[in-house]
């Protein structure tokens, strides 16, 4: 039987397990990379481990979540990456090189390589033939000390790309698509392979917003064949070197199939709050709109940039939209520099903000109250923009250009004529003056620690029962951005675990901080798909902090349940979806058995509200032991002894 290419790399890099699905491999990672947001907790935990050196053949740390510097605390926690990067053999690409996932895309991905980033969208490499997942911090470090990185075999899924896209109609409107089709769940488990005749018409920015994107369908990762595009790109961007061709074999196997019909498909768009409730955008109708905002790793390729800049040429933003674009890298903010395609940007009267995520993940731009903001970015959860009340769309570039210049939610193909052509260059400009190799010397290097950068809390080995109280209980769909919300004024505690803790669940249940404290922590219910989102692995060490012992919930998105176990908190799932209807905030719950029931990979039995049930602990041996000894880093260290 042949085999798809995730299967192929998944083979080449198999350390420990059989490809069997569900059960769990361990891969050799290639390369690494952390953003600022996650990175300091992963290098601390990189310095906990005791390695001198990484062990990967690329490790770089990117700044590009905190870089609005308000106060000390991002620049303090620039300082310590940068040092941390200096001393143990990591690049380290400053504030204003771009977006980590663009720039990895343009600098330092290679088909066929392995990739664990402590981001969710680290499946964008998939672009270029990458097999790219987004892991917690603590897996960033165990790889980055030569460890492998563990998943659950996955299922493997084929999305026919058939036909070619019509004028005005773009890749972000096939990957909203998917999303309408197979849901924020869908992909749990699975990795999603593009392949049929469309393929051959997208070139690698288009490809990498689809596989960007499948992190919110869930997906283990997503992947395009290495082919004469990728080839291309790759000499365009002077690493021609590291082109391999990869494609499935023509008998490979499929668990699930799903289509979508390119020269069908029209512009979309994901309403609010989630990238799943998609419509099409002639449908939804001609809404008032109030901001616009272009860029995020997403849809800020140069690519994208030059079709912006086409249709704003010679016009004027409407008089009541903002419209801010954020450039994925220094290299495309250049080259529209450059060629005047920015001078076209500016003078229609857009707000250019740094190669940065920015906006996306609440870094500013915050929408007015109950405003509507239109996005090219990849998630639409409520809140997320800085602003509670705000109904935030996802759609294309070419979308949001023509509805800033409407000042309403428009079809590009009813106002904007004949569509320009534009196509890749045939050499990118190469200028990799704000990336920093390692220091040649590392003894030389001082790691400097600032202020606001405290130690991360470590998990107690499991006691043999537990009993507790239920301190909050949740719908379907819970995010980590409900968990923990990032934007300006909290994304620069990500260092600061105590004080992070204070808005944990904030706009879930405002009560919840000082209800963990008051009980002494607790256990945490939830409905299906808990965890959902980012990789933050703050979404389970503040709760850890806060004394959260388990999570009961009907089902858990991949990377959450991964950082829950390294946590050292348990996550359990009803067996029967009935008993979450029965519990209720500040039940007493206990686990009479726990440490016995989870050594024996039996189920948990939980006794709450005067009635007794079970719970599955669905983890492998590998998981089990760390949740035994309190987590991951605590187990290492067992062994290692």
């Amino acid at each position: 039987m042949g085999m798809t290419i995730a299967q192929k790399i998944l083979k080449a890099h198999l350390v420990d397990g059989e490809m069997v699905v569900g059960q769990e491999i361990g891969l050799k990672i290639d390369q690494t990379l952390t953003q600022d947001a996650t990175g300091t907790m992963a290098y601390l935990q990189f310095e906990a481990m005791g390695v001198d050196q990484v062990k990967t053949e690329r490790s770089v740390a990117y700044i590009d979540h905190n870089t609005l510097q308000s106060g000390f605390e991002n620049a303090d926690d620039h300082k310590y990456i940068g040092s941390v990067a200096g001393k143990h053999g990591i690049y380290y690409s400053k504030a204003g090189n771009g977006i980590c996932h663009q720039v990895h895309l343009e600098r330092f991905g290679a088909p066929g390589k392995t990739l664990i980033g402590s981001d969710s969208h680290t499946p964008t490499g998939g672009g270029i033939g990458m097999l790219a997942f987004g892991a917690g911090g603590l897996d960033v470090a165990v790889a980055m000390g030569g460890g492998a990185y563990y998943i659950p075999t996955p299922k493997m899924v084929k999305v026919y790309l058939n036909g070619k896209l019509r004028p005005w109609v773009s890749a972000k409107d096939i990957i909203l698509d998917v999303l309408r089709q197979m849901t924020v769940k869908g992909g749990v488990g699975k990795i999603v392979e593009y392949v049929g005749e469309g393929v051959k018409n997208l070139s690698v920015p288009e490809r990498a917003t689809i596989t960007n994107m499948g992190a919110e369908l869930g997906a283990t990762t997503s992947i395009f064949p290495s082919d004469e595009v990728t080839k291309a790109f790759l000499e365009a961007q002077g690493r021609g070197d590291v082109w391999v061709p990869l494609s499935s074999d023509p008998d490979a196997q499929y668990d699930e199939e799903y289509t979508v019909d390119l020269d069908m498909l029209e512009p979309q768009a994901a309403k609010p709050h989630m990238p799943d409730n998609v419509q099409k955008v002639c449908e939804i109708g001609p809404i008032k709109v109030n901001q616009c905002c272009i860029g995020s790793c997403t849809n800020s390729s140069y690519l994208d940039m030059m079709k912006v800049a086409a249709i704003l040429k010679g016009k004027t933003v409407h008089p009541d939209v903002s419209l801010t674009i954020s450039p994925g890298s220094k290299q495309v903010l250049d080259m529209l520099a450059k060629n005047g395609a920015l001078s076209d940007i500016i003078g229609a009267g857009a707000r250019i903000l740094e190669c940065a995520c920015g906006p996306c993940i609440g870094m500013g731009q915050s929408p007015e109250s109950g405003g509507v903001s239109l996005r090219t970015f990849n998630r639409n959860f409520e809140g997320r923009s800085g602003t509670q009340d705000a109904k935030i769309y996802l759609v294309s570039p070419e979308t949001a250009a023509v509805s800033a210049l409407t000042g309403v939610l428009t079809d590009p193909r009813t106002s904007l004529g004949e569509m320009p052509e534009i196509k890749m260059p045939e050499h990118f400009d190469i200028n990799d003056n704000l990336i920093v190799k390692p220091a040649a010397d590392p003894s030389s290097v001082e790691v400097v620690r600032g202020p606001n950068i405290k130690p991360f809390p470590l998990g107690k080995a499991l006691e043999a029962s537990y009993s507790g109280k239920i301190v909050l209980k949740t719908e379907d769909n819970i995010t980590t951005d409900h968990i923990l919300p990032a934007g300006a004024k909290l994304l620069p505690y990500r260092s600061n675990v105590p004080h992070y803790a204070n808005y944990c669940f904030i706009n879930v249940d405002p009560e919840f901080p000082a209800r963990c404290k008051e009980q002494g922590g607790g256990v945490i219910i939830g409905g299906t798909n808990y965890g959902q989102g980012s990789s933050r692995e703050h979404a389970a060490l503040v709760p850890l902090y806060l004394g959260v012992k388990a999570v009961l919930c009907k089902s858990f998105a991949r990377i959450h349940k991964a950082n829950l176990v390294n946590s050292g908190i348990l996550p359990l799932t009803f067996a029967d979806s009935a008993d979450y209807d029965a519990v209720n905030l500040l039940d007493d719950i206990s686990l009479p058995n726990v440490l016995e029931e989870v050594k024996t990979g039996a189920q948990v039995t939980v006794v709450c509200g005067g009635r007794t049930f079970k719970a599955d602990c669905e983890v492998s041996e590998r998981q089990r032991n760390a949740l035994i000894a309190g987590g991951t880093l605590n187990f290492a260290k067992q062994q290692a002894r």
